[in-house]
């Protein structure tokens, strides 16, 4: 007998009221998914958000950690910073000239469930191959696991989840 993997079977969004016929539209232009990734959607951007959450704030330090050409950890944080993600703050050392930190903002920061959730499923499977930065809770050490929830403050699988054209 032949195994019916159930798992493809399971629903996805609901798709409701405007956004129920995804042939009456397009996305293209208007989707926050879309605006997203043109602002974090790069490999250099995140390595960069990961380096600031690690603690790095120096542009020496951040290409440095991230291994990236200085010409694209330059354009790359220019972006970060017109973009709102990350500001740069003035520093200077003794006998030295003054140079620029790069400090994660609010929205910055607001990207910590995308990173919990992109180390998460980055991590090789249970074979006991070492998985890189484990995130903890200080509090009681238990590892981070990202969730969805609705603003009520419930869990919501995927299978509850309708979609719908957000009104203004």
């Amino acid at each position: 007998m032949e195994r019916v993997d159930r798992q493809s079977e399971e629903a996805v969004f609901t798709r409701v009221g405007e956004f129920a016929d995804r042939d009456a539209f397009t996305a293209a232009g208007w989707c926050a998914m879309e605006r997203s990734l043109q602002v974090v959607g790069t490999r250099s951007a995140m390595m960069l958000v990961r380096e600031a959450f690690y603690g790095g704030r120096r542009f020496d330090d951040l290409v440095r950690r991230t291994g990236l050409a200085e010409t694209v950890a330059s354009k790359r944080l220019r972006q970060l910073v017109a973009d709102g993600l990350m500001e740069r703050t003035p520093y200077r050392e003794p006998g030295a000239r003054t140079r620029y930190e790069y400090v994660l903002t609010a929205r910055g920061r607001d990207l910590f469930p995308l990173f919990v959730a992109l180390m998460r499923w980055g991590q090789p499977a249970e074979d006991g191959v070492r998985g890189g930065v484990e995130l903890t809770h200080a509090g009681c050490g238990a590892t981070l696991v990202p969730a969805v929830r609705c603003e009520a403050g419930h869990d919501v699988p995927i299978g509850e989840t309708e979609a719908r054209i957000a009104s203004r």
